[in-house]
């Protein structure tokens, strides 16, 4: 979808009319950044701003911070020089999850289809909401309401004929807003913005538009296709006109199933020592497991990442015989593609572990082999495992740690 900022000289209001919208675009403001201001309100109407370590990009700003030229995506480091009397907070993964997953659990009592498409936004099927005219406003209005009452958060909403339609009014409506695109003026609606609005159209094909003088939506909807062609492929245009004229023929699905499950360790120096490589993939491993068990789904492929000192990206993989949701297999792995593939001292910038081909974990008949049978490895791995979950469970996500420095940790009392 599209990630253009909102446009300045839009309008905020184009009517009420209701009749014939069918989707409404639910989106948290400045998501990370809002539940950490919301869990310390000393930080309310400060700059903040959500990263890793200094090599690491930044994953939300507060509004504050976004004045300040703070960016989604920005070098760490680039977001200090610009906003220094910022803020800077450490990621919460699992604060982000209990309360994206308490929203959409919101969303669900208000729809019996939506659409999650990531941690703080959904897509959801209004078509049959019940009520007069304006139903749907009111139903925005109470979603609005109850999250910021339940979350001290806030979130923007879009109601329109489409996903696409719905996607734009909700920017269009942040922060904190609410912003109904009547089926009628749709086409006025989308004429006022920037090509970079349309779904696909990314800085170097808004950056070749431009050098043929294209600078708006409506430039592109009174184009002959074949000319937009030219500059832009065949496929490429024929999206972007039917997007100019507010075509988009998807449904909202829901129940979207995620196809591959990872993650990633930037260190705040580059390592070269291979025990303290072997601790964080132990780690990353224990990490991707748990989110496997967590979704109830195995994979049947793993791959690795390496980043090198000199920013070289090396990717590599292998398909298992059966597939895993093991900490203890998944490390093996990972580690074995590690090993064939690191040259003795090369200094690392990043490591991750990603697995694909996921299937959900009950629809898979499991097979051990003679091996496992004989040694009471795999038996051993899922006892593990489990009482990993179960601590993790009671006790809360940090309540036990896999990987770094000694294999398994405790908290400390």
């Amino acid at each position: 979808m599209s990630n253009a900022p909102r446009e300045l000289s839009a309008q905020r209001d184009w009517g009420t009319d209701e009749q014939g919208l069918s989707v409404m675009h639910v989106d948290m403001d400045a998501f990370y950044a809002s539940v950490e201001i919301a869990d310390q309100p000393e930080l309310h109407g400060r700059p903040v701003v959500v990263a890793g370590g200094e090599r690491s990009v930044v994953l939300a700003a507060s509004y504050e911070a976004r004045k300040l030229g703070v960016r989604s995506a920005m070098p760490t480091v680039r977001a200090r020089i610009l906003a220094p009397h910022a803020v800077f907070v450490p990621p919460r993964h699992e604060r982000y999850s209990q309360v994206s997953r308490a929203v959409m659990a919101m969303l669900h009592d208000a729809s019996p289809v939506v659409e999650q498409v990531s941690i703080d936004e959904a897509f959801v099927d209004v078509s049959g909401v019940p009520g007069g005219p304006g139903a749907r406003s009111v139903l925005a209005k109470k979603i609005r309401a109850q999250v910021e009452h339940d979350h001290a958060v806030t979130c923007s909403i879009g109601i329109a004929r489409n996903k696409f339609v719905a996607k734009l009014a909700s920017t269009q409506a942040k922060p904190n807003g609410l912003l109904v695109i009547p089926d009628q003026r749709t086409i006025d609606f989308l004429h006022v913005l920037p090509v970079g609005a349309l779904w696909g159209v990314g800085e170097k094909t808004e950056s070749r538009l431009r050098d043929w003088g294209i600078t708006r939506v409506e430039e592109i909807a009174r184009m002959d296709v074949t000319h937009l062609a030219r500059i832009v492929g065949n496929a490429a245009a024929t999206q972007l006109h039917r997007l100019a004229h507010g075509v988009d023929d998807r449904t909202v699905t829901p129940g979207r199933e995620e196809k591959s499950v990872g993650a990633e360790h930037t260190f705040t120096c580059d390592v070269s020592d291979p025990q303290a490589l072997k601790d964080h993939m132990r780690s990353l491993a224990d990490r991707v497991a748990s989110r496997l068990r967590s979704l109830g789904v195995v994979g049947y492929v793993v791959s690795i990442k390496v980043r090198d000192a000199d920013f070289r990206t090396t990717t590599r993989s292998r398909t298992l015989d059966s597939p895993t949701d093991s900490t203890a297999v998944l490390f093996h792995e990972a580690w074995a593609l590690m090993g064939r593939n690191l040259t003795p001292g090369q200094r690392v910038r990043l490591v991750g572990i990603r697995v694909e081909r996921i299937t959900q974990r009950r629809d898979v008949a499991f097979q051990e082999t003679f091996d496992d049978v004989l040694d009471g490895s795999a038996d051993v791995n899922r006892r593990s495992d489990g009482a990993v979950d179960e601590i993790r469970r009671r006790f809360g996500v940090n309540a036990i740690s896999i990987g770094v420095q000694s294999g398994l940790q405790l908290p400390k009392t």
